[in-house]
């Protein structure tokens, strides 16, 4: 799957119905930090956290009863967390934690309410040592192992990027594919027009009259955008001139996503379904690319923002609503990882190793489910190879704050 960098509401809420004990478990995660926010609160002059000079208390062996019956596992909409060592999680002493910090700050720009307490000591920590962060994290947070509710602890890792992009301000011979922002009907028709409609209908071309943005030069690339949600874009201006701007996601049309790659391979036309395995077929079979983009019904409405300085080294927002960090930042199921939770990922396969801790701060409407991520590898040409072949297996462990003794 290529991520489609959007905030969706089809995850469902959590039910009525659900038991008490998950209510219970949740409000006790929440719980543990009482005790926790006096000792934040006093502490503003106090020096980065410094290891305790005594042996850390010893962890638990791994236990091997069901799940279920771990204390002090935490139940989410579509997650189970059960508590574990930190032996548990592969690389933890060599991952160069400093890298992670700065997205973990941005977190703490719009920090839920489980965890906004810890951020004094987080934006302290910035200037602290490897040695020094790594003991604060392991004597104040516990490592939960995410599963499915039926206990499955290996998921899916995909990754998505940022395309950039040649455009023009106005329709010309080469740039004549728009991108537009979102209709003044988008609210009253649910869903709005597919895209093969946009393209051939013409009450759903007079509703975008005037809503272009920019055009691009090639419709493959529109939905390479559409698809990862937003992009650095440089514009030629009608007086020649050019301005960087980042195309960030504004709404959709509220019809299905379809992977263009699952089309073909249902099809039996392609075997390798990344996108340079799309592209290859395309450049063999052009007189079929209309239809292998009507394949895809949704399409993505933008919205223009300037880039500034800071923004030549940040991503997107995410739908935490902060700042993206290259190979720092995931996109998860919100009802499995909530916004801002700082997690392990391991993940090993033909592309790349992966173990790091990461920021879930982003969600993509394909990304569903307990176990699975969408790896944030940065922008441009090098990032999408990267984004357009990773697929592999995935572990990952929630790093919560823990109780007070």
């Amino acid at each position: 799957m290529v991520h489609q960098m959007i905030p969706t509401s089809n995850s469902p809420a959590p039910r009525a119905s659900s038991n008490n004990n998950v209510m219970v478990q949740r409000l006790l995660a929440c719980g543990w930090m009482a005790a926790i926010v006096g000792s934040l609160v006093a502490c503003g002059s106090a020096p980065i956290y410094a290891p305790p000079s005594a042996p850390p208390r010893a962890e638990p062996t791994r236990s091997t009863t069901p799940p279920l019956d771990v204390p002090g596992t935490l139940t989410q909409s579509k997650s189970r967390w059960v508590p574990v060592p930190w032996s548990d999680l592969p690389g933890f002493a060599d991952d160069s934690l400093f890298e992670a910090w700065n997205a973990w700050l941005k977190s703490c720009e719009r920090p839920r309410r489980c965890l906004w307490p810890l951020c004094p000591e987080i934006r302290r920590l910035s200037i602290g040592s490897a040695d020094e962060q790594r003991a604060w994290i392991q004597a104040r947070l516990q490592p939960m192992r995410v599963e499915t509710p039926q206990g499955e602890a290996t998921g899916l890792l995909t990754a998505y990027y940022e395309p950039v992009l040649e455009a023009s301000r106005l329709p010309t011979a080469q740039f004549n594919v728009p991108l537009y922002q979102p209709p003044g009907s988008l609210a009253q028709r649910k869903p709005w027009y597919t895209r093969q409609e946009i393209d051939t209908l013409p009450e759903a071309q007079a509703a975008l009259q005037g809503r272009a943005i920019a055009y691009l030069a090639d419709p493959v690339d529109a939905l390479v955008l559409q698809i990862q949600g937003s992009g650095r874009v440089r514009i030629t201006q009608p007086d020649g001139s050019e301005r960087w701007v980042r195309l960030a996601y504004a709404g959709t049309n509220d019809q299905p996503y379809r992977s263009v790659g699952r089309w073909l391979l249902d099809q039996g036309l392609i075997r390798d379904a990344s996108w340079p395995g799309i592209k290859a077929w395309l450049a063999q079979n052009s007189q079929r690319q209309q239809e292998l983009l009507w394949s895809n019904p949704r399409v993505v409405f933008f919205r223009e923002e300037a880039i500034t300085a800071r923004d030549t080294s940040e991503g997107p927002r995410g739908a935490q609503g902060v700042a993206l960090t290259p190979g720092r930042s995931i996109a998860v199921d919100p009802a499995s990882i909530p916004y801002g939770t700082p997690l392990w990922l391991a993940s090993t396969g033909p592309q790349t190793t992966l173990q790091k801790l990461v920021l879930a701060q982003d969600t993509g409407s394909a990304i569903t489910g307990a176990v699975r991520a969408d790896y944030f590898v940065g922008w441009g040409q090098e990032a999408g190879e990267l984004a357009g072949r990773l697929r592999q297996p995935l572990q990952m462990w929630v790093l919560w704050p823990k109780p007070p003794r």
